[in-house]
C-alpha cells in the first residue's frame, strides 16, 4: 500500500469519527455504553469499489509456449468502478454467516506493440485486438467471534471463494478465450474496535495457499485484505469507507494468472 493511499485512508476515517452524531449521543451514550450497529440479525451492504488492476495471464495450447500478457500495457486495460454486495446473517451474538458477491468485467481495445501468443495463436505487432476480462467472485463463509465484547471483538473466518475468470481476445483473424473456475477455500481473521459508540474500525484478512509440491498441475495463492471504518447513524443504518486489496496467483494445467486489485470503496448498510 503506497503512502498516498495510507494518507487517504487516515483522512477518510478521521472524517467518519468526527461526523456529528445524533443528539441522543450527547445525552444517552457514554464510553461505557454498548456500541451502535451491533444489534442485528440481518445486515445488507451495497457499495462501489474503484480498484486499480494489475493483471497478467497466459494460456498455452498445442504445446506452443504462451506469452505472459500484461492486460494493462499490452491490451489497454484501465481502472473501472464496480459494485459489490454483502449479506450477513447473525443467528447469535458470536455466529455470522456471510455471503458476498463482487463482479468485475473489463472490455478494451488496443493495437499491439509486441507479438503475443494466446492459446497457440500468435497476434502480431500492429494488429488491433479487442479483449475482455471477466472475474466474478462469490464468498460464502462462516464467522465465529472468539472474543465478543460490547465495544470490540476478534473472530475466526472460514469460507469458500467461488471464482470464475474468463479472458478473451478477438481480432480480425482469430477469436480465442481461456476460462478458469472453481472453489477456493480460505481461512482468516477479523477484528473490530469502536473508537466511539458510533464509529468502529474493522480489519479482516483471509487467505489460502496450495503449493505446487502437492500437485504439479495446479497451484494457487489467494490473499484478501479489507480495512474499513463505519459511521453508524442508527442501529439500522450506516455508511462505510474502506480499502480492499485482493492478490491471486494460480496455475491450472497450462493456464497461469497473477491478479492484483486494490483501491478504496464506499458503501451503505441496512440492518434489521
Amino acid at each position: 500500500m503506497g503512502l498516498l493511499r495510507i494518507l487517504t485512508l487516515v483522512v477518510c476515517f478521521t472524517g467518519l469519527f468526527f461526523l456529528p452524531a445524533p443528539a441522543r449521543a450527547q445525552t444517552d451514550l457514554g464510553w461505557d455504553a454498548p456500541a451502535i450497529g451491533e444489534a442485528f440479525h440481518v445486515e445488507l451492504m451495497g457499495g462501489l469499489w474503484n480498484p486499480t488492476p494489475t493483471i497478467f495471464a497466459s494460456s498455452e495450447e498445442f504445446g506452443i509456449p504462451a506469452t505472459n500478457i500484461d492486460f494493462g500495457r499490452d491490451l489497454g486495460l484501465v481502472r473501472k468502478r464496480t459494485g459489490e454486495m454483502r449479506l450477513v446473517l447473525r443467528p447469535g451474538r458470536k455466529h455470522k454467516f456471510r455471503i458476498q458477491y463482487v463482479p468485475l468485467q473489463y472490455q478494451q481495445q488496443a493495437v499491439l506493440e509486441r507479438q503475443i501468443v494466446f492459446r497457440g495463436i500468435a497476434y502480431n505487432i500492429g494488429i488491433p485486438v479487442s479483449s475482455t476480462l471477466r472475474w466474478d467472485t462469490w464468498r460464502l463463509g462462516y464467522e465465529y467471534d472468539v472474543v465478543a465484547q460490547d465495544r470490540w471483538f476478534l473472530g475466526l473466518i472460514l469460507e469458500a471463494k467461488y471464482t470464475q475468470m474468463e479472458a478473451a481476445l478477438d481480432s480480425a483473424f482469430a477469436n480465442e478465450y481461456a476460462r478458469a473456475r472453481g472453489p477456493i477455500p480460505a481461512i482468516g481473521g477479523i477484528g473490530r474496535v469502536y473508537v466511539t459508540p458510533y464509529t468502529p474500525i474493522t480489519v479482516e484478512v483471509t487467505g489460502f495457499k496450495w503449493p505446487l509440491s502437492l500437485d504439479d498441475s495446479f497451484k494457487a495463492e489467494y490473499i484478501d485484505l479489507d480495512v474499513y471504518g463505519t459511521f453508524n447513524v442508527t442501529n439500522n443504518f450506516g455508511v462505510q469507507v474502506g480499502y480492499r486489496s485482493i492478490d491471486l496467483n494460480y496455475l491450472a494445467d497450462r493456464d497461469t494468472g497473477n491478479l492484483q486489485l486494490e483501491g478504496m470503496y464506499f458503501a451503505g448498510l441496512v440492518r434489521f
